[in-house]
C-alpha cells in the first residue's frame, strides 16, 4: 500500500473495502475553511494537548481520552473537525462510509465492524465513522432488532477494547437514536450547530478573501446567509463567484442573491 498517493482506497481486508486513507499533509488541504465554535476549539485543542502529555498522564493513572463523538445537524463542521484533529495530532486519516460495512447476511456486519477496529489498532490512526448512528442505534428499535443488536454489541466490545493507540471519531446527525451504553463508551463529546453571527462572519471572510467584491458585500453577505448551515454558506459563496467571473465583473450583491435562490438552502 502506498501510503502517499491522496484520497486512495484502503485495500480490502479480509472482504471488506477498509475506507480511504488521507495523510496529514491531505487533511490539511481539508480544512483551509474550517471555523470552529469557541467551546468546540477548546476541547480539540484540550484534547490535543492530552495526547501530547500521554507519559505525565499515565504517571498519575488518569487515562488519556480517545473516543469523540460530534453531533448536531448536517453540514455544521463534524467531518472537517476528524480532518483538523488528525492534520494536529499528524496521524493518518481512515474515513469509513458505514453504508459500506452494514450487510444483509446474518451476522456480516458485526464482523465487518471488528475489521475496522482491527485495522485501526494495527496502525495509529484516526478513525472516523460518520453517519454513526447507522450502526450504533438503540436497541431498542422496531426495526431488524436482532441483527441490529448483534452489530451493537459488537461495536461495544471494540470501542472497549480499542486501547489508546489510535483515536476513534464519530459523527451523527440523530444523536438522539444512539444507544445509551454507546454514549458511555465518550470520553469527548462535541455538540454542533449552524453558525452565529461572529463564526458566519469568519467563514464568509475565509470563503470571499481576496476576491474583489463591491463595497459592504460582506456585511450584506453576513446577514443574507443568517441560519444557513456552514456546507450551504459555501455553495451559495461558490455559486456567486462563478457568476462574477462568467460576467468579468466583481462580486455583487444581485450574485448573492440569485444564487442563494437558486440553492434554496433549507433554514430551520
Amino acid at each position: 500500500m502506498n501510503k502517499s498517493s491522496t484520497n486512495q482506497r484502503l485495500p480490502r481486508a479480509k472482504g471488506i473495502d477498509m475506507g480511504t486513507y488521507y495523510t496529514p499533509k491531505e487533511c490539511a488541504k481539508k480544512v483551509r475553511h474550517l471555523v470552529l465554535p469557541d467551546m468546540n476549539r477548546k476541547i480539540v485543542e484540550e484534547f490535543i494537548t492530552i495526547l501530547g502529555m500521554r507519559g505525565i498522564f499515565e504517571e498519575h493513572r488518569v487515562p488519556i481520552p480517545n473516543k469523540v463523538v460530534m453531533y448536531g445537524p448536517p453540514g455544521t463542521g463534524k467531518t472537517l473537525t476528524a480532518f483538523y484533529m488528525a492534520q494536529m495530532l499528524e496521524l493518518p486519516l481512515i474515513l469509513v462510509r458505514l453504508d459500506g460495512i452494514i450487510h444483509s447476511h446474518l451476522g456480516e456486519t458485526g464482523s465487518n465492524i471488528r475489521k475496522i477496529f482491527e485495522y485501526a489498532k494495527a496502525s495509529p490512526c484516526v478513525l472516523f465513522l460518520d453517519e454513526f448512528d447507522a450502526i450504533a442505534r438503540t436497541r431498542e428499535s422496531n426495526d431488524e432488532v436482532k441483527e441490529m443488536a448483534r452489530a451493537v454489541n459488537t461495536l461495544l466490545r471494540c470501542l472497549d477494547d480499542f486501547g489508546d493507540n489510535s483515536i476513534f471519531v464519530a459523527a451523527t446527525n440523530l444523536e438522539n437514536e444512539l444507544d445509551r451504553a454507546i454514549w458511555r463508551r465518550f470520553d469527548t463529546k462535541m455538540i454542533y450547530s449552524n453558525p452565529d453571527e461572529s463564526s458566519r462572519r469568519q467563514y464568509v471572510e475565509l470563503l470571499i478573501n481576496d476576491f474583489e467584491r463591491e463595497a459592504g458585500l460582506m456585511e450584506e453577505a453576513c446577514e443574507h446567509l443568517s441560519g444557513c448551515s456552514f456546507a450551504d454558506i459555501e455553495q451559495i459563496v461558490l455559486k456567486a463567484k462563478r457568476k462574477a467571473i462568467i460576467e468579468h465583473c466583481p462580486l455583487k450583491r444581485e450574485h448573492l442573491v440569485l444564487s442563494y435562490e437558486e440553492y434554496n438552502p433549507s433554514i430551520y
